[in-house]
């Protein structure tokens, strides 16, 4: 020991320094310029700033971490819905990506101790060292590096609960925050959703189209965007539907309040605020705005205090018909399929409304809202679905049961909607057969009522037919009565003569 203290304290004296680091440099550019593989650095600061290919770097590598290594850190992120597993120091791992094999090492070490700073760093230096071979890096680098954002992103997406964001009440486009948000944690997806298998299946097919659709939407030239319209009678689960596409393709929700924003260019801000992979809804489209159909709006007449009532309001042009908003239907229509509606990609619009008539056509057309979706009366596939969610009845024990077979033969007519048959069993629901029982009846009951008032207006029209005969025999008699008195004074003059 003592020898090779002394040989050490000999080469420190011999060598400086300098000269040590000059050597190691040079050795070290030696056995890299023969090694197979190269190497290269991802730290975790980037001069002041936090690097984000580590982070994603980090999440890539955890899916991995979670099945490979022995010591783990374990982490969770604000709005997480699950923990991720982290690399320990020194860790390593082996990746596969196109058939070609890399080396992923974690490294840690303690920072030398800094002055004072404003911003400090932390006191551990952490980073990965991604090791390719020589041959490999042309053909993967890129590609594996996007690769890996891409799948981080996902992750970080899986494990975050969906956002709901609003601009009513609380958001300001005059402070450059329009949006609130708050975590959105509906339970509706497609497989609990009331709704005719058939016509899930396409719309979960056009979803998943839309999602994977980034290399069309950009060889075709289009915006990377989808508009969706939703339509029926109250009650048939149109927010439910909304929630279930959210829940579906890991999208956020914004939900555009129309009434809260005053003009077209506040609207054109709160698009830009949006974010990629969302989905933008406007209830109630026909009740948010005059949006009606311009043909038959401009077919209407005013009397002349309404006229004089619009002159009045005209002389301001920055306030609406209300004194209030003064956005209009071509902002709206732009918003949508206009120039700002690519600012940004992946995202889908969705608006819903109870009557479809009252929709100017231009707001309907292709490319705007690209499919039309009937949200109907419940029927009998829509209610197997219900009765396998609240009663828990499964598809073999539908047709044991003498209730559901009398179901299938009257709710075509009952026309009640998903809603108030969700009421029923959820008020029943810890007693199947009172359940059964009761929704049997209230079907039974809404189809009398349509029964009654089909048969009431075929007598109404009986009666209005019977009146009519009546009327015209009348109006024959009388035609009758006044020709006999007119020859019978033809006659009188004749003889008179």
């Amino acid at each position: 020991m003592g020898v090779l203290a002394f040989c050490q304290s000999l080469l420190h004296s011999m060598f400086p320094p300098e000269l040590r680091y000059a050597a190691t440099k040079f050795f070290n550019k030696f056995f890299l310029w023969f090694s197979p593989y190269c190497y290269y650095d991802i730290t975790e600061i980037d001069g002041v700033n936090t690097n984000e290919l580590y982070n994603a770097v980090q999440l890539y590598l955890s899916t991995y971490a979670s099945v490979t290594d022995n010591r783990l850190s374990l982490s969770k992120a604000p709005n997480a819905t699950s923990l991720t597993f982290g690399l320990s120091s020194t860790a390593s791992i082996i990746d596969n990506f196109s058939g070609i094999t890399v080396w992923w090492e974690h490294i840690v070490t303690q920072r030398q101790s800094q002055s004072f700073s404003w911003r400090p760093l932390p006191e551990e230096k952490r980073g990965f060292t991604l090791k390719i071979k020589k041959r490999d890096k042309s053909l993967i680098l890129d590609t594996y590096l996007d690769h890996i954002l891409s799948k981080a992103n996902e992750i970080k997406r899986n494990n975050q609960d969906r956002l709901l964001y609003t601009n009513s009440g609380g958001g300001s486009v005059d402070r450059g925050h329009p949006w609130e948000s708050v975590p959105f944690k509906h339970p509706s997806t497609f497989e609990t959703l009331a709704m005719d298998p058939v016509k899930k299946s396409e719309i979960m097919d056009d979803l998943l189209s839309f999602a994977e659709g980034e290399s069309f939407y950009q060889q075709t030239g289009r915006a990377w965007k989808r508009g969706y319209l939703l339509y029926g009678p109250p009650g048939t689960g149109k927010s439910s539907m909304i929630a279930a596409m959210a829940n579906f393709l890991g999208y956020d929700i914004y939900d555009l309040e129309l009434t809260e924003v005053n003009t077209n260019s506040d609207l054109r801000t709160l698009l830009m605020k949006t974010t990629s992979k969302s989905i933008i809804v406007i209830e109630d489209i026909d009740c948010s705005i005059n949006l009606t159909n311009r043909s038959k709006a401009g077919r209407k007449s005013h009397s002349p205090l309404e006229t004089e009532i619009t002159k009045i309001a005209g002389s301001n042009a920055s306030a609406g018909p209300d004194g209030g908003s003064s956005m209009t239907l071509s902002g709206l229509l732009n918003f949508t399929d206009g120039l700002w509606s690519c600012c940004g990609s992946e995202r889908i619009f969705i608006f819903t409304t109870n009557h479809i008539e009252k929709l100017d056509p231009a707001l309907l057309r292709s490319g705007r809202m690209d499919m039309h979706i009937y949200m109907s009366f419940c029927s009998f596939e829509a209610l197997k679905v219900l009765l396998k969610n609240y009663v828990g009845l499964n598809e073999k024990d539908l047709w044991k049961n003498e209730f559901v077979t009398d179901m299938e033969q009257v709710i075509e007519d009952a026309e009640m909607t998903p809603a108030d048959i969700s009421e029923i069993l959820i008020k029943n629901r810890r007693n199947k057969e009172k359940a059964l029982k009761e929704l049997l009846e209230g079907l039974q009951r809404e189809n009398n009522k349509k029964k009654k008032l089909i048969s009431g207006g075929e007598a109404v029209g009986f009666e209005k037919e019977e009146k009519s005969s009546s009327t015209e025999e009348v109006v024959e008699e009388e035609e009758e009565e006044e020709e006999e008195k007119r020859e019978l004074e033809k006659q009188v003059e004749y003889s008179e003569s």
